[in-house]
């Protein structure tokens, strides 16, 4: 039989017996940690009392009305079960067994603690869901304790958090620790890593007079200090204001006023935050993981009440090279979210090869001493970052190279991205209509990493052309603000719209389609009112729908399949896991039935009208400018209108090679699974590039193959983690260097929240936000909502037909978002930061493009 009590030492003590909290002491005190000693009431002894009271049926009934989304519905149901346990009669085998434990204390005062089995795990977070009773005394008053503490297994809380997290409320059980009571002087918490910011090398301190309740229960505000794990120093010291305390009294615990002398006295001295701090490294190292920790003080002495793992930390940021600062930009633009394992390993180190490639032709030998040895692209968190070392010696460098490649960038940028294209272009179409199926893994493999490389070295190519389009904007922008503008004058962004670039030329084939729709009345009804994904499918079965004409559907099927395949080729983010437009046109084809309900703008009016408007101004400056402005002015807008369509162009064209890229790795994907390495098709992108090469291997050599499936959901719940979370623009935080990026803290004012940006397109609205993280997310957006991306690409563009205004977390005033939102004349805040954490879907803001705030209504 199990047994009914264990000594607190006793090694018997697992999470089955004794619990989360009983076995993590049992762990501490055999450690050698200084832990008050006491004993375990186990779980046997918490099932024989269910089972004498037969209360485990009418506990499950109960619980069959309970609603996790609704409070009340639980308080009910805990208050049923409570009663249940309070008419409960203790067994005398249990009650003599706990008066035998109490009695080799010698009667003492004890703290009688829950212990729940399925609680303090590291991926569970139970603090504080069942009871704690504080110096109890007397053998009568224990076994109350203990029978409060079997009923509290059984709270809201507990019943709600069980409920939301799938936990099998029929298996659970509750053990007690009867633990001697520290007479503390002082108590608190502590975490090893720290909770407000994540750094796992520093660790935060909570401490207050008195026992620890106060702390615990939020009664106090306690002194607050963070701790350098490494050098034990002190970072940051917060002394509060100490009101209450919690003390023993005669039959208990209460709250009393602090001394007046010891209310803004620190609790801690310094030997005692050195000692404190020796022991939270102690813990964490014996778990080997960040922790939470409850301490007392009594006299000099420290000792430990209870520790667990903490399971909500945020993620840290740290620069993988201290010397190297890290930015969000170049690559990470065009990789919003969390990128894939595969991207990771693959996608990054191919990245890195062409980086490095360029980098040794333009700068030279010196070239690879610029980053660390992770490469120029890194995943921190998922998230792409860029970077650099600049210090004194490798700031020179780069400056020195900056200048020597002023002439080759600004000059003949056009031919040099065009030829660029050509290349990249003839590498895709060598491959595009080779026969997969006859390819080996290897094969395959080596042929993605081919295209993909090209990718990436076309992307590293037009990065020497696009300086050209930015820059000749800035200064003809600069030029004419400082020399020509006039109060009534329009903006320099006047001059520069209505460029006749790819995805305007999408727009225009995808209103022609509208057009053409309408000629056919019966067609053009049955696709606007047909849901996107039922229209999908109809268009992809061999009969025309009842009522539609078949040659007319036959057309329409045919001209919308020309139209992705030409303006499909691109990709929504870099990373090639996420689909293409080609592979989910639901987006395009709402676009498309924006045109058909007159919702959406027709391009070539818009077009005509920035033109019209581009022509008049020009015409204005150059009536009234003489010689040598007139000149200066000619030749710089020139430059930049030459130059503005490539930047839009030849973004688009990075994804060129996705869909086929994609359709290779579903091939090997398709090969996997049916070796039985993985479940489905897309898990190719959850694994690892070694990985993935170990199954080409195994493939190819038709040898047993490991099934890696068990280790993908791990790997997609990391990167939902990573999702959730909001990656600094720059690492350090703190580098001088952040001043260059654009955008601030929020403030309040009049009330209301105001985060601020880089404004990039002038004009203000009120609207309704859509919060839209990817194209699984288009079909949230309404016409006339505000759009509130991380950051966009080409393929977007159909969004800013029906948005009212733009909002970022990255980017600024020559990034994609911005030229597109000059484009359809919508106010544009750019590098936001914050933006899509802040603002939920559905609220009131408003846009000032001008003064790059956005403002929270509601």
């Amino acid at each position: 039989m199990k047994p009914l009590i264990l000594s607190l030492n006793d090694a018997r003590a697992d999470l089955e017996t004794t619990g989360g909290k009983g076995s993590s002491l049992t762990r501490m005190i055999n450690a050698g940690l200084p832990v008050p000693g006491g004993f375990h009431v186990t779980t046997q002894a918490y099932r024989d009392f269910v089972s004498a009271n037969q209360l485990q049926a009418p506990i499950l009934a109960a619980l069959q009305k309970a609603n996790a989304a609704d409070p009340s519905s639980l308080e009910l149901v805990s208050q049923e079960i409570n009663q249940r346990f309070i008419d409960g009669h203790m067994p005398q085998e249990i009650a003599d067994a706990i008066r035998q434990a109490y009695a080799a204390l010698n009667d003492a005062p004890v703290a009688v603690r829950s212990s729940a089995t399925a609680e303090d795990l590291p991926d569970a977070s139970f603090a504080g869901q069942q009871e704690t009773y504080l110096n109890i005394r007397g053998t009568a008053a224990v076994l109350e304790a203990v029978k409060k503490c079997w009923a509290s297994l059984w709270t809201p809380r507990a019943i709600g958090y069980r409920i939301n997290n799938n936990i099998d409320q029929d298996s659970v059980a509750l053990a007690v620790v009867v633990q001697e009571l520290i007479f503390a002087d002082a108590a608190g918490i502590l975490f090893t890593a720290n909770p407000i910011n994540g750094k796992r090398d520093e660790l935060l301190i909570n401490a207050a007079w008195g026992l620890g309740e106060a702390v615990v229960s939020g009664a106090v505000t306690p002194d607050t200090l963070t701790i350098n794990k490494q050098s034990g120093k002190v970072v940051r010291r917060e002394i509060a204001e100490k009101q209450v305390m919690t003390v023993r009294t005669s039959s208990g615990t209460e709250e009393q006023p602090v001394p007046q002398a010891k209310q803004n006295k620190a609790v801690l001295n310094p030997q005692q935050i050195a000692d404190l701090t020796q022991l939270a490294v102690r813990i964490e190292q014996f778990y080997g993981m960040p922790m939470d920790v409850e301490w007392a003080l009594a006299g000099n002495t420290f000792a430990i009440v209870q520790a667990r793992p903490i399971t909500v930390l945020p993620l840290e940021w740290k620069a993988p090279d201290p010397k190297a600062v890290y930015a969000r930009g170049s690559l990470a633009e065009h990789t919003p979210s969390p990128v894939t394992p595969l991207f990771a390993t693959l996608g990054l180190h191919l990245a890195n090869e062409a980086t490095f490639e360029m980098w040794d032709r333009v700068i030279g030998k010196n070239a690879r001493n610029l980053v660390g040895t992770d490469g120029f692209y890194v995943p921190l968190n998922g998230y792409v970052f860029g970077g650099i070392r600049m210090g004194g010696k490798d700031f020179f460098t780069i400056a020195k190279m900056s200048i020597s490649q002023i002439g080759p960038i600004f000059h003949g940028s056009v031919p040099r991205w065009q030829a660029a294209r050509q290349k990249f272009a003839a590498i895709v179409d060598e491959w595009e209509n080779a026969e997969l199926k006859k390819l080996t893994c290897a094969e395959l493999m080596d042929a993605i990493r081919t295209i993909f490389r090209a990718s990436c070295v076309y992307f590293t190519d037009i990065q020497s052309t696009l300086p050209a389009a930015s820059s000749s904007e800035v200064l003809f922008t600069r030029f004419y603000n400082s020399l020509i503008r006039r109060k009534t004058d329009p903006e320099a962004t006047v001059f520069l719209v209505g460029s006749d670039t790819t995805s305007l030329r999408a727009e225009k084939s995808l209103f022609d389609l509208a057009e053409w729709l309408k000629q056919t009345p019966v067609l053009a009804e049955m696709i606007t009112n047909t849901a996107t994904a039922e229209l999908l499918a109809k268009m992809s079965q061999p009969a025309e729908p009842a009522g539609v004409d078949a040659p007319a559907w036959e057309e329409w099927k045919q001209r919308f399949q020309q139209h992705i395949n030409h303006y499909g080729r691109t990709a929504y983010e870099f990373d090639f896991a996420n689909s293409t437009p080609m592979e989910t046109p639901g987006p395009t084809l709402d676009a498309l039935k924006s045109f058909l309900s007159g919702k959406g703008s027709n391009p070539y009016q818009r077009q005509q009208e920035a033109i019209e408007k581009r022509e008049k101004a020009t015409a204005a400056v150059l009536a009234r400018t003489g010689w040598p402005l007139k000149g200066w002015f000619t030749g710089l807008l020139r430059w930049a209108q030459e130059t503005n369509p490539m930047r839009e162009d030849s973004i688009f064209d990075m994804g060129m090679a996705h869909p086929l890229l994609r359709r290779m790795f579903a091939e090997l994907g398709s090969r996997f699974v049916a070796r039985g390495a993985m479940d489905k098709i897309e898990d190719i992108y959850w694994l690892e590039e070694n990985e993935v090469m170990q199954l080409v291997h195994a493939v190819d050599q038709n040898q047993a193959v490991e099934n890696l499936s068990e280790r993908i959901p791990e790997r997609k719940q990391k990167w939902q983690t990573y999702l959730k979370a909001m990656p600094p623009v720059m690492l350090p935080e703190k580098s001088g260097w952040r001043k260059l990026i654009g955008g601030g803290e929020a403030e309040t004012r009049n009330g209301k929240t105001v985060l601020k940006g880089v404004g990039t397109s002038s004009g203000t609205v009120t609207a309704r936000a859509c919060v839209v993280y990817s194209p699984e997310d288009f079909d949230k957006l309404r016409p006339g909502d505000v759009l509130v991306a991380v950051t966009t690409t080409p393929a977007w563009t159909p969004l800013f037909g029906l948005a009212s205004a733009v909002i970022t977390d990255i980017g600024g005033p020559l990034s994609h978002s911005s030229i597109v939102a000059r484009e359809y004349g919508i106010p544009a805040v750019m590098a936001v930061r914050s933006a899509t954490r802040t603002i939920q879907t559905g609220s009131l803001i408003t846009v000032d493009g001008a003064a790059g705030t956005v403002t929270l209504e509601e």
